[in-house]
């Protein structure tokens, strides 16, 4: 792996997973340093991330992890529902019905309750996803993709798991992977607007509740009842 490809991987994973929080300073001296890479590759580094909206540039040398609010999540949610809902027609079009039907098979079998239930609903995500860009055949349109669940990974950070949500998404794939196994474009399409719509209300609920825990108790005049 060339030492920019590392350092971006590296760089990359922390930000997702909050090591590197919005607003941390990412200084070229003290990052190459740490990373132990010279400045060039970590500059390419930091030019990937920058194009992938997760730094912003201050200055010459100084580089700062962006910040993520609900206008950012509602954003990204129309942006990703623009492209899943064509994908998911494309898929049904295009893709092997057998294999998603086996993928619906094994989404109704995901058991939350168990040990590792939650471990393999996000294992059959990724298989889905996989699944989804290889159907598409579409370059440009996984690479859009592909954008947009690189901020999704610090959106769900926030959101937390919901037990209760975890469920209704599950079954919610199911849906989709069992219309684009019939073959059925509109009904993919649909359901996969539904999931989306879904998932966006949840995490701005989970991120409000986490705003309100952080500021304490909201007042509610009784007009907000």
């Amino acid at each position: 792996m060339r030492a920019s490809d590392r350092a971006y991987a590296t760089l990359l994973d922390e930000i997702q997973s909050g090591v590197l929080s919005p607003g941390t300073v990412l200084g070229e001296v003290d990052q190459a340093a740490r990373l132990g890479v010279s400045r060039t590759p970590l500059r390419e580094a930091l030019g990937r991330l920058a194009a992938d909206g997760l730094v912003a540039q201050q200055s010459p040398r100084v580089t700062v992890v962006t910040a993520i609010d609900a206008g950012d999540i509602r954003e990204i949610f129309e942006v990703r529902r623009a492209l899943e809902e064509s994908a998911a027609r494309l898929a049904a079009e295009r893709g092997d019905a057998a294999a998603f039907a086996d993928l619906a098979h094994d989404f109704a079998r995901v058991d939350l309750d168990t040990a590792d239930g939650a471990d393999g609903y996000y294992a059959l995500i990724a298989r889905f996803d996989a699944m989804l860009d290889a159907s598409v055949a579409n370059d440009y349109l996984t690479a859009a993709l592909r954008t947009v669940r690189t901020h999704l990974v610090r959106v769900r950070r926030l959101a937390r798991d919901n037990p209760g949500r975890l469920a209704a998404s599950i079954a919610e794939h199911r849906l989709i992977a069992a219309a684009i196994a019939a073959r059925d474009a509109d009904l993919a399409a649909h359901a996969t607007h539904v999931h989306l719509h879904n998932a966006l209300e949840s995490i701005l609920g989970a991120l409000d509740a986490s705003t309100d825990s952080a500021t304490g108790p909201r007042v509610l005049s009784p007009s907000g009842l």
